[in-house]
């Protein structure tokens, strides 16, 4: 009984925690690792779970396994993203649909460029979905900071988007 409450609980947000794994490690298969080493974490303290918001509750334990990793490893991966999976809109013409990419690329190179302490609370806001109470909760910081991590990060992303492609280029 306690492992199906655990599947109904925890499971329907597997996609979303190995999306938000992806963008921490920024390679599919450290992700896939890290959201494997959490599942079996909440697995074995789903009983700390207190409210009714297993997502953000899961989505700590992924970052909270993320950091040990890195922690570990010394460092954090300075890998390219590697999101190769993305369908492109099958409704738009070539045209438009190449355009559509190229837009994608750049705002996935320009959040590359973020710190990651900006960059998870965009992904986690902007992607995701969550509250800023949600955010607080997965980063383990006030509301008052993922408010100004915020504004800080689409201050950056703005201005990085903004800049030629060849200075983002050099940037990197």
């Amino acid at each position: 009984m306690p492992s199906r409450v655990f599947e109904e609980t925890v499971l329907p947000h597997l996609n979303a925690a190995f999306n938000y794994a992806r963008w921490l490690t920024r390679k599919d298969e450290d992700a896939e690792d890290v959201v494997q080493d959490a599942c079996v974490r909440a697995m074995r303290f789903f009983s700390s779970l207190r409210d009714d918001d297993a997502r953000s509750w899961l989505f700590a334990i992924v970052r909270n396994t993320w950091y040990s990793r890195v922690t570990r490893r010394g460092a954090i991966n300075p890998l390219p993203l590697d999101m190769t999976d993305d369908p492109a809109d099958s409704a738009l013409n070539p045209e438009a649909r190449l355009l559509q990419q190229h837009t994608v690329a750049r705002v996935r190179d320009a959040l590359e460029q973020l710190p990651v302490e900006f960059r998870e609370v965009l992904v986690l806001r902007e992607i995701e979905g969550m509250s800023y109470k949600e955010i607080a909760a997965v980063v383990q910081v006030p509301i008052g900071t993922v408010m100004s991590r915020l504004a800080r990060a689409r201050d950056r992303l703005s201005r990085v988007l903004k800049s030629s492609p060849a200075a983002m280029e050099r940037a990197r």
